[in-house]
């Protein structure tokens, strides 16, 4: 694709719906650090979508900094970045621990399990539960439609889904504030509505589920099936901070996920770009390009994985401490662990949007639960 087309390819989010895709890094550069030519607001290109277009739900207008510009944009962006610096950072590294220990524990002595239902994903489940103040059976809810949408198979379904759970959980905490993100989303001077907290919400969901389940089970692929990283990483001489790393810039978990639609018809690196639709930043293209791609990848942090420019994610060094803290625990625990794929080859879910595994199952010397476990609590059951 980059020898035919260079840094910009036409490509089809879904049948019929024509779109750019930016496979060039600097050529990404230029998009997300130019807000004025290339906001981030779908409605103008929506009108001609589909109803029925299994990207529509992912991609349509919300009232919401990432689907915003301008006056809009800031008015958002000042309230969730408020909510998230409220977090205290410091307690998030004992929450993670404190629920890894009883997830760990209640499998440790099988000799085997399966990751993603058995620990990452229960685990990003509370830890973000824990974040927005919510209830173990709204966080299971808003998983399924999350999932339902970004597979794009029930589209719909899990648009409605995701709405009705978030909106019973902004009642909620409107009527039980307490320090928790959703509850500062309510009282910041913004004054948001309860619709646009919801959407807001489903953002920090969408993330944390989706985004952060992924960084860590795609870390955890690295270091169980690359010498580089399983020796390094358990003998210290590299951390997991530097596993991270290596996946934001060739395993992005959201691959296709930064969308512009340009204000006008715009010639960018000899192609004309129509005016409103899409212009879809392929991080993981453009972490590759061989333009500024080298081959020692340690401690370089230059990747689009958490996005560029006004739209940059706010909470990476909260995701950072969640990731690093969820694999460093099981590091710990089962330092002999190893991925036992059936037919030796990891298998990932549809999407255009994610990479994302079907499974990561493991063996390891059976051990005794670990000891000194503080935190319990209602754990999801599955993760589809």
């Amino acid at each position: 694709m980059r020898r035919r087309y260079g840094s910009l390819a036409p490509v089809e989010l879904a049948p019929g719906v024509p779109a750019t895709l930016v496979i060039g890094y600097s050529t990404a550069l230029r998009v997300l650090n130019d807000p004025e030519r290339f906001p981030a607001d779908p409605r103008t290109w929506q009108k001609d979508v589909p109803a029925g277009c299994p990207v529509l739900p992912i991609m349509e207008w919300r009232p919401m900094a990432s689907r915003c510009a301008g006056q809009e944009f800031l008015r958002y962006r000042q309230a969730i970045t408020a909510s998230i610096d409220e977090v205290d950072m410091y307690a998030i590294h004992a929450v993670v621990e404190n629920i890894a220990g009883p997830l760990i524990s209640s499998f440790c002595a099988d000799g085997r399990a399966e990751l993603i239902q058995q620990y990452v994903f229960p685990l990003s489940f509370q830890v973000i539960n824990y974040l927005l103040g919510s209830p173990p059976e709204v966080g299971q809810q808003v998983a399924a439609g999350i999932a339902a949408m970004l597979e794009g198979v029930d589209a719909e379904a899990g648009s409605r889904m995701l709405g009705e759970a978030l909106a019973n959980l902004v009642v909620m905490k409107r009527e039980n504030p307490a320090a928790d993100i959703t509850s500062v989303l309510l009282r910041h001077p913004a004054e948001l509505s309860d619709e646009e907290v919801s959407h807001h919400v489903s953002q920090v969901y969408g993330t944390g589920i989706e985004f952060e389940l992924n960084l860590i089970v795609n870390t955890l692929l690295l270091i169980l099936t690359d010498d580089r990283f399983g020796g390094s990483v358990l003998g210290g001489n590299l951390t997991s901070r530097d596993a991270l790393d290596e996946v934001l810039f060739n395993d992005p978990p959201l691959a296709n996920l930064l969308v512009t639609y340009p204000r006008m018809p715009i010639l960018l690196d000899d192609v004309w770009l129509p005016a409103h639709q899409p212009v879809v930043i392929s991080m993981a293209a453009c972490n590759n390009d061989p333009k500024i791609r080298t081959s020692e990848l340690t401690g370089n942090r230059a990747h689009l994985a958490w996005g560029l420019g006004p739209h940059a994610c706010p909470a990476q060094s909260l995701a950072y401490i969640i990731a690093e803290g969820a694999i460093d625990q099981l590091l710990d625990a089962l330092p002999e662990m190893r991925a036992d794929f059936p037919d030796d080859e990891p298998a990932w879910r549809p999407g255009p949007f994610h990479r994302s595994l079907v499974e990561l199952p493991v063996t390891f010397p059976p051990g005794a639960p670990l000891s000194g476990v503080q935190y319990a609590s209602a754990r999801p059951a599955t993760y589809t």
